[in-house]
């Protein structure tokens, strides 16, 4: 029987590669592999349905999965994570010592919908009580003021979002203190330049990261992958078959990140930070599968919704194929 070719986007991760590379294959399917940033993956999906299989946005797979039939069809591996509380940038001029004096501030994204965005909305929510109305949300390009939101959104009328001036970055209003703050998942270039008067908020944000785990029980989820929806009305065995590689893809990284005669990243205390993860979190750190997600999942939709975002409450199960929930055990 052949193989359906199909085109596989995905991020150049430590948990891809063995998809990439071929050392893992997906049962019945012969990839075009392509290894793109998560920017152009996200466009290029939501704008064209340009892949088969790719990383997808889990905001703007939970915003089109509450206006409609979305493109994708979700599969629970979830290839990216992160703690976001790195993620907030302030000007150190301006008296924010804490995050309640965001309050009344313009601070500045990327796109409102941007899954970074949604959890650290969410973390200032729920941990600090600054809610979206508190603040002006100023949106623009990181670097290039041409950037637009990827997916056209219609927010309450109490959440104040405004585009930024013509010809300004985000980068340049923060470096020239336009703008108060900034979030996005990438740190601003002056920031990394070391402008002196830009700085993360939280001076230890590891240690609230860990904190916030221990209460919560939550690893923000950043990506899932999705699978082209005429393809599995086609062939409905895919998304099952596609989490199946996924799996055995992320355990062959760990398997590799664990064996320390000879550490396969470019970092010092590789063993010493695995330990420690595995310590906090237990061994299985990085979970895909719905199941031991469902919690974080609900998590993330109940933000998304109350921050104007998506229309209605949607349900974790809603953005995964049936197949997907569950699987076989011995």
């Amino acid at each position: 029987m052949s193989r359906l070719s199909l085109s596989l986007a995905i991020g150049d991760y430590d948990r891809n590669r063995p998809l990439l590379d071929g050392a893992v294959r997906i049962d019945g399917v012969e990839i075009v592999p392509m290894m793109l940033t998560p920017e152009e993956i996200f466009f290029r999906s939501f704008r064209d349905e340009a892949f088969d299989i790719c990383e997808l946005s889990l905001s703007s797979m939970s915003l089109k999965t509450a206006q409609g039939t979305p493109a994708y069809v979700g599969v629970p591996a979830f290839v990216s994570r992160a703690f976001r509380h790195t993620s907030i940038y302030i000007r150190t001029d301006r008296g924010i010592r804490t995050p309640q004096d965001l309050k009344g501030r313009r601070i500045g994204l990327p796109e409102y919908q941007l899954t970074a965005c949604v959890w650290v909305r969410a973390l200032l929510d729920e941990d600090y009580g600054v809610r979206p109305s508190d603040v002006t949300w100023v949106r623009g390009g990181i670097v290039d003021p041409s950037r637009v939101e990827k997916i056209a959104i219609e927010l309450p009328p109490e959440i104040r979002l405004e585009a930024a001036p013509a010809g300004k970055s985000l980068d340049m209003l923060l470096q020239d203190g336009e703008i108060d703050a900034y979030i996005g998942p990438r740190a601003p270039p002056c920031f990394e330049r070391g402008h002196p008067e830009v700085a993360r908020l939280f001076a230890d944000p590891t240690a609230l990261a860990q904190d916030y785990y221990r209460r919560t029980g939550i690893f923000p989820i950043m990506h899932l992958i999705g699978v082209r929806r005429s393809l599995v009305e086609a062939h409905p065995w895919l998304p099952a078959t596609v989490l199946k590689a996924f799996e055995q893809s992320k355990a062959m990284a760990l398997a590799k990140l664990a064996d320390t005669s000879a550490t396969k990243v470019t970092l010092p205390f590789v063993e010493e930070q695995l330990a420690a993860a595995r310590d906090l979190m237990g061994p299985d750190f990085w979970s895909y599968g719905f199941a031991p997600n469902k919690a974080g999942l609900d998590n993330f939709l109940e933000h998304h919704h109350r921050q104007g975002l998506s229309k209605r409450r949607v349900r974790p199960e809603e953005l995964f194929h049936p197949s997907t929930l569950d699987g076989f055990k011995l």
